[in-house]
């Protein structure tokens, strides 16, 4: 992979370099955000490891730049995560996806070199179709699978459902465990619903969005409560969206709505189909307002979505499906 470096810090950069030499291309290094964003317009690399603070434009504007007008992946490179959770959330929401910590070489190495292989192995293309018209649904459960991009995309859905919204929902999103819960707080803020992470044992309710939380899969039992599992073990999509729908179309006995948002890779596409053939509303987000097109574009190409919509219209469109007196479990 070509992979690009954009980082004040001497030391990082240095410690980034030896990590990356005789793995990897560095396409270019900069020192400051502007940089970053001037250099991803020349000459776009398969990767950005972006710092946070940076002078001119910090890591989280960077990032928004970038994947507004030259979208690739980017990592976030930090010294403690755990201290910039909130501008890691925020680079989140704009497109990045995920943060390492930087401290030695061995341990950079170690947590590193397995999100770029993810990262390589996920990469998607673009593309997009648009079609159908909208209509009334009997549904009971709305679930939403997304990746690259989908934290944003996520908040901006969820800001536009009421707190008497009739079923519940659940969010399965591609995030390492050890963010699940900043984004479940983060995503709560930006909803008049109840967000917070999905625990073993957990059901579906009205007014509760769910989200799964850990590095395993989450999936449905016969039972309708929520579970995970490590299972399938080489599954690079971690927690897995195909996984978790899945397990819907197998034991939840009533159509929902099923969404599959911006995304790297083909995650969801296969469980999107499945929903559907169990007579389950199924949309994919157009390529037009996606990060990255890479699962909604899979679902197209497996003709498993009903719809194709631009991300300002998937909220409406989930209110029109579901009529007062419609919905049922």
């Amino acid at each position: 992979m070509r992979i690009a470096i954009a980082h004040n810090d001497p030391a990082t950069v240095k410690i980034l370099s030896r990590i990356l030499e005789n793995k990897h291309e560095i396409a270019w290094i900069v020192q400051d955000g502007q940089q970053a964003v001037e250099r991803s317009l020349k000459d776009r690399p398969d990767l950005i490891l972006m710092g946070l603070a940076m002078p001119i434009l910090d890591g989280v504007k960077a990032t928004k730049a970038i994947m507004l007008h030259s979208p690739c992946p980017i990592v976030l490179v930090t010294s403690d995560s755990q201290k910039n959770t909130a501008k890691i959330f925020e680079a989140i929401g704009y497109g990045a996806l995920d943060s390492v910590d930087v401290e030695t070489s061995f341990s950079s190495q170690q947590n590193l070199l397995p999100k770029i292989l993810t990262i390589s192995k996920l990469k998607g293309s673009i593309r997009e179709l648009n079609k159908p018209l909208n209509k009334p649904i009997n549904t009971s459960l709305v679930v939403f699978g997304a990746s690259t991009g989908g934290p944003s995309a996520l908040s901006m859905i969820l800001a536009q459902l009421p707190a008497n919204f009739p079923v519940p929902i659940a969010i399965v999103q591609h995030i390492d465990q050890q963010f699940s819960s900043g984004l479940a707080q983060w995503l709560n803020q930006q909803t008049s619903l109840n967000v917070r992470t999905a625990q073993q044992g957990d059901r579906l309710r009205v007014g509760e969005v769910l989200l799964a939380s850990t590095n395993d899969h989450l999936y449905m039992r016969e039972d309708l409560t929520l579970s995970y599992t490590s299972e399938p073990l080489n599954c690079s999509y971690r927690p897995s969206v195909d996984v978790f729908f899945e397990s819907l179309a197998k034991n939840w006995r009533k159509p929902g709505i099923a969404i599959l948002l911006t995304g790297m890779g083909k995650d969801g596409a296969k469980g999107l189909k499945l929903l559907n053939l169990k007579g389950w509303y199924t949309i994919a987000q157009n390529e037009t307002t996606s990060a990255v097109y890479g699962m909604p574009k899979a679902a197209v190409e497996l003709k498993a979505a009903i719809e194709i919509l631009p991300l300002e219209r998937i909220a409406t469109s989930i209110k029109e499906l579901i009529k007062e007196g419609k919905t049922s479990r």
